[in-house]
């Protein structure tokens, strides 16, 4: 599904972000990605949907090559990814209804489909009843499931979130991780970029462990802890 391939990113500022970098995530695969501040997650996974470029190596997504990928064809690949963010970025002056029904509308698609997709997107991340809320009217926890049922709106085959719980407790964390399970459990790809310790030892999958741009472990069934100690 994802396969990098001696990628490595050298920011203008001549620091290196990633290191000769060679991973492959499998389709249907739950990845937590960890490591300190600075370590080189984020620009990790906003290689996926070419948000970054390699300086040098190759990134390749459902074996197409995206920095041989044209222009014109970002935006398609873009449609296959949904993002989470950490910030929610939810627009203030929509309710979660249309806030997710957005992310179609830019897509031309016909309003009885959106409307039909936005109850089922909500309902996904129960929801369903504060579909005319709007973000301040939301609690932290309900902004950011808002955000994922807006990244899931257009059925992605792969869902990248960049610590989705980080501004989150502990509760409401668990509570958004379990969500991001169930849509993994539908067959998308899920990579999570992460500090949250406890939730990474509680899922028990799959955790690539970055330092200083280069992977330090890879490690099928791992936790935060035991990565902290390599």
């Amino acid at each position: 599904m994802i396969e990098y391939r001696n990628v490595s990113v050298i920011y203008p500022n001549c620091i290196q972000a990633l290191r000769n970098i060679n991973l492959q995530i499998e389709k249907g695969e739950f990845v937590f990605v960890v490591g300190p501040t600075g370590s080189g997650k984020s620009t990790l996974l906003r290689l996926v949907n070419r948000e970054e470029r390699p300086t040098s190596g190759e990134v390749c997504v459902a074996g197409k090559d995206l920095s041989k990928m044209r222009g014109g064809a970002v935006p398609r690949l873009r449609r296959a990814i949904g993002v989470v963010f950490q910030d929610y970025r939810l627009l203030p002056q929509k309710t979660a209804a249309e806030n997710i029904a957005f992310a179609l509308f830019v897509t031309g698609a016909p309003r009885k489909e959106i409307m039909s997709r936005v109850i089922e997107s909500l309902d996904l991340v129960g929801l369903a009843d504060r579909a005319d809320a709007y973000p301040h009217e939301l609690s932290g926890g309900e902004q950011q499931r808002v955000s994922v049922a807006r990244a899931i709106i257009n059925n992605p085959q792969i869902l990248i979130a960049d610590e989705p719980t980080g501004t989150l407790d502990p509760d409401t964390s668990w509570e958004i991780t379990r969500t991001l399970e169930r849509i993994n459990i539908r067959g998308t790809t899920v990579i999570v970029a992460s500090h949250d310790q406890h939730i990474v030892d509680r899922m028990h999958t799959r955790v690539i462990a970055i330092e200083n741009g280069v992977i330090k472990r890879d490690v099928k069934e791992g936790t935060y802890h035991e990565l902290a100690k390599s």
